[in-house]
Order: structure tokens, then C-alpha cells, then sequence
């Protein structure tokens, strides 16, 4: 993954609209740039983290001026555009939410997942998920660079803004009571899937935000998937719904 190092060019390409995974400032570091390249950061939902002078020493051996940034392999795309695009197009929406998901390579998989089975975009939050470079690029057999990825400042606001825009929001989660193919859910209709993180699922307040929460059905004695497993076994009930529907 390409870096960029100072200050000053970290403003200017923040300036620019170029898309940074990560930008690393010098802790302790007090002064109108480092403010300007916060605040730039926030609104374009990009992770900062104030690091002592040997991170960005391990990052780097060229002068980096108290700053350093991760430039992102691909451009993310406004959620709102997507879903009304798709809406304008005659297309019923597929998304994807993925709660805290930080495995690249889980990451990756499902992302090759998606593309196959249709999704049209990819939803991640602007802090706490997978850093996406060449690992989680190759593992997605390039459907990164296919698939749309929207990189949201809060999921909260998100799951709202796709329910108030007639999208249902189905969690999978080992919380639920019903199984999927098991209940009667539709999928035919406009609908986004939220997974959570490897570790410890959706977070508790973004679950009770989902329309409907449905579990994957497991009889064995280890009661627990990888979470690409789990999104693909979600995303092909989908598809199977709209093929099957004939949509």
C-alpha cells in the first residue's frame, strides 16, 4: 500500500479528494495543520490515530515529519448515491453491512462472496474495520475492484437512512430465534444483510436496530462459523429468493 509522509501532503491530498485508509500523527504534535488535517479526516470518515515518534519510525525510514498516511487502493462511494442510483435504474437493492469486520482476509472472502451472488455494494464503518490493501485485494480475486465499498461515519445513521429509504435490514446473528430458510423472510424486496465482527457479532445497539435478526441453523458440536462463511450462507438465501422470484 502506497504512503504519503508530512503534514503538508497529507492536507493537500485530503484537499484533493484523494481516498486514505489511515493517517498516524505524531502524538503531542500542537499546531493549525495537524488541526485542519483532523478535522478533514472526521468528515471523510478516515481513521486517525496519534502515535509515538517510533511507530512512525517503524512505518518509515524517510523523513516523515511527524505524519503518515495509508493511501487506499480503491475509491470509496457515497451510500447515498448507490441506493439511489439503484432505485432510479429500476434495481432492488442488495447491500452488505459489515460490523467491525478487521480480518483482512475474512474480509477479502466475502467481499468475492458479494460480487458473485450479486450484492451491490459493501457498507463499512469509518472506524474499527478491515484495512483493505493487497492482501484483502488478492483474497477478493478482484472483486474489489469491482464492488462498490461505502466507508459510513456511523451505522447507526446508515441503518436508519436505508430503512427510511425502504430497505429492510436483516442481522445474522446466533441471537436470533428463527433460522434462515427456515422463517418466512422475503428477500425478493430492496434489503441489506448486517454481519458483525469476528470476535464478538453485531454490536448489541446496531441489533436492535434490524428489521429482522435470523440465525444459520448448526447441528454440530462446534456451534460457531467464520464470519465469510456465515455471509455467504446469508447471501445465498438471498439470491436464491431473487433467482427463484425471477428478480
Amino acid at each position: 500500500m502506497d504512503m504519503l509522509f508530512g503534514l503538508r501532503p497529507i492536507q493537500e491530498a485530503l484537499n484533493a479528494g484523494r481516498t486514505l485508509e489511515k493517517i498516524f500523527l505524531l502524538r503531542g504534535t500542537k499546531n493549525s495543520l495537524v488541526t485542519d488535517i483532523s478535522a478533514a479526516a472526521r468528515a471523510a470518515g478516515i481513521q486517525v490515530q496519534l502515535v509515538p515518534v517510533e511507530k512512525l519510525d517503524n512505518l518509515t525510514r524517510k523523513n516523515h515529519q511527524g505524519a503518515v498516511a495509508f493511501v487506499s487502493p480503491i475509491d470509496y462511494a457515497p451510500l447515498d448515491s448507490i441506493v439511489s442510483g439503484l432505485f432510479e435504474e429500476g434495481k432492488v437493492p442488495f447491500l452488505l453491512l459489515l460490523d467491525r469486520i478487521t480480518d483482512v482476509r475474512n474480509f477479502g472472502a466475502i467481499a468475492r462472496t458479494a460480487e458473485c451472488l450479486g450484492v451491490q455494494a459493501i457498507v463499512v464503518p469509518g472506524r474499527g474495520a478491515a484495512q483493505i490493501n493487497g492482501d484483502a485485494l488478492k483474497t477478493s480475486a478482484g472483486a474489489l475492484n469491482i464492488l462498490p465499498v461505502c466507508r459510513e461515519n456511523n451505522l447507526h445513521e446508515t441503518i436508519r437512512f436505508l430503512q427510511q429509504s425502504g430497505v429492510t435490514v436483516v442481522a445474522c446473528t446466533e441471537k436470533a430465534d428463527e433460522a434462515v430458510g427456515a422463517a418466512e423472510v422475503d428477500f425478493t424486496g430492496p434489503v441489506a444483510v448486517l454481519m458483525g465482527s469476528e470476535e464478538d457479532g453485531i454490536s448489541p445497539d446496531l441489533l436492535n436496530l434490524a428489521d429482522v435478526k435470523l440465525k444459520v441453523p448448526m447441528s454440530g458440536q462446534i456451534q460457531s462459523l467464520n464470519v465469510s462463511v456465515a455471509a455467504g450462507i446469508m447471501l445465498f438465501e438471498v439470491a436464491r429468493q431473487r433467482v427463484s422470484s425471477g428478480k
